[in-house]
Formats: C-alpha cells, sequence, structure tokens
C-alpha cells in the first residue's frame, strides 16, 4: 500500500512539473527574435506589460509608449547609454532601431 501512495506521489510531482514548464509564443529575454519582428497582431500586453518586458531585457527609462494600428508597442529607451527606438509586438519579440 505504501508503495502504492509513493508511485501515485511520485507520478502527480512529474505531472505537475510538466505542466509548469508548458512554453508560451513570447520569447524569454534570451530568446531570439523573430526575423520579421516586429509582427503585427492583435496584441493582448498592456502598456505595463511591454514596459516591463523592455526593462527585463535591459532598457531603462522607457517612455512614450504608444500601441500602433498593427498591435505594435513603440516607444523610446535607454540602452547601452543611447536613446533609442523601440517595438514589442504581440509575441514579445523586442526591436531596437
Amino acid at each position: 500500500m505504501i508503495k502504492m501512495i509513493i508511485a501515485c506521489l511520485i507520478a502527480t510531482a512529474t505531472s505537475i512539473g510538466a505542466m509548469a514548464q508548458t512554453s508560451t509564443t513570447a520569447p524569454t529575454p534570451t530568446s531570439p527574435v523573430d526575423a520579421n519582428a516586429p509582427l503585427p497582431g492583435a496584441n493582448s500586453f498592456t502598456e505595463g506589460q511591454a514596459k516591463s518586458r523592455l526593462e527585463a531585457n535591459g532598457y531603462t527609462a522607457v517612455t512614450d509608449l504608444k500601441k500602433d494600428d498593427n498591435g505594435v508597442w513603440k516607444g523610446s529607451a535607454m540602452n547601452s547609454g543611447a536613446k533609442v527606438a523601440v517595438s514589442v509586438d504581440y509575441r514579445g519579440n523586442i526591436v531596437r532601431k
């Protein structure tokens, strides 16, 4: 009986771990950017989420974020000591111009 309980606990822990590792379409800070980014599409990021994503990727002083007609958040930020134009698309791709 104890062996059966232990086996059930291990199976449950394994399945919970697998569920926690489910990925999303948004790249992580170290993920490559899609070749054609920024991609147009229905962007569900809020302004705060887009700003947080930029900050998590090393951008500071993020300002003037506005969502354009293609669903891409655009604004300006500081990166490596320079003011740059930035974009965040619906997949979370960040493009610096």
